[in-house]
């Protein structure tokens, strides 16, 4: 009886299911074949890590739920404005910079700002305690230990090259001296000081000589920058970048106390591996 019970459950998420049938159940809630194949690609991890990325979330969206937490679309809207704001950049700027620099829309966007939120809601109301903030000597610690994220060049030696499509600009970046038709090539030096902060992140991770990430440029084309030479390397003197490295401490304590807490959760939870892609 309880087999047949459980037979007609799986039938019922398969029909009710997204396209590619149902792979993880997470306290009978069901985690597609789709969803999984659709993480994979844009996390580039293979099938078990991307479904374990699955499971964490759904486990927090029941969670949230289970203790009446929310996020409104005001609070999603709120929080995008801050983040143009502290890049200097209007809300469609913002929107601009992260569809040409990561390739990330508007709704992507939208979803990923509402899961920080939401983990933020989920932290304050499981913490036992408030979290001290950072003495200067952990900040002074943090700075040491992570200066590259807290220098970059004056300026940038780079060649843009441009593509209708990503699979075209692969072939040019696997074998740079083939010629291939339809990719445009401008070779250029920005000045760090004229472009957005995510950009920056973007190009400051291009070691020189290599070719960076594959882009939409928001024009329904594709675009890879090749590193030429960096000018100038300048590092932020520390009390200048105290608040940043002060918010990245703290924000690294919070994750970690969240990662035990659903760690935990999975261990007691019901969930069902099925098959995956």
């Amino acid at each position: 009886m309880r087999s047949l019970i459980l037979s007609s459950l799986l039938f019922t998420f398969a029909l009710s299911a997204p396209i590619g049938g149902v792979a993880v159940l997470v306290k009978n809630n069901p985690i597609t074949l789709y969803e999984i194949t659709q993480e994979m690609k844009q996390s580039g991890a293979d099938a078990t890590k991307s479904a374990d990325a699955l499971i964490r979330k759904k486990l927090e969206q029941l969670e949230a739920k289970e203790k009446k937490i929310s996020v409104t679309p005001s609070e999603v809207k709120e929080e995008m404005e801050r983040m143009a704001k502290q890049n200097n950049l209007t809300t469609e700027q913002f929107l601009d910079a992260m569809q040409t620099a990561r390739g990330i829309d508007e709704t992507t966007l939208k979803e990923k700002i509402e899961e920080s939120i939401r983990g933020q809601k989920l932290y304050s109301s499981i913490a036992y305690s408030k979290m001290a903030q950072p003495t200067p000597i952990e900040e002074a610690e943090y700075y040491q230990l992570h200066l590259d994220e807290f220098s970059h060049p004056e300026s940038y030696d780079i060649t843009s090259y441009v593509a209708p499509s990503s699979e075209t600009l692969q072939a040019k970046i696997n074998d740079p001296m083939r010629d291939i038709p339809n990719i445009n090539t401008k070779d250029e030096n920005i000045p760090a000081a004229n472009i957005n902060p995510q950009l920056a992140q973007i190009l400051n991770k291009i070691e020189v000589g290599k070719f960076g990430p594959i882009l939409p440029n928001g024009k329904n084309n594709f675009i890879s920058f090749y590193m030429r030479e960096k000018q100038n390397l300048i590092t932020e003197p520390l009390d200048s970048v105290r608040p940043q490295i002060a918010n990245m401490i703290m924000g690294e304590k919070r994750n970690q106390v969240l990662n035990d807490y659903f760690t935990r959760l999975r261990l007691s939870a019901d969930i069902k591996i099925l098959r995956l892609p």
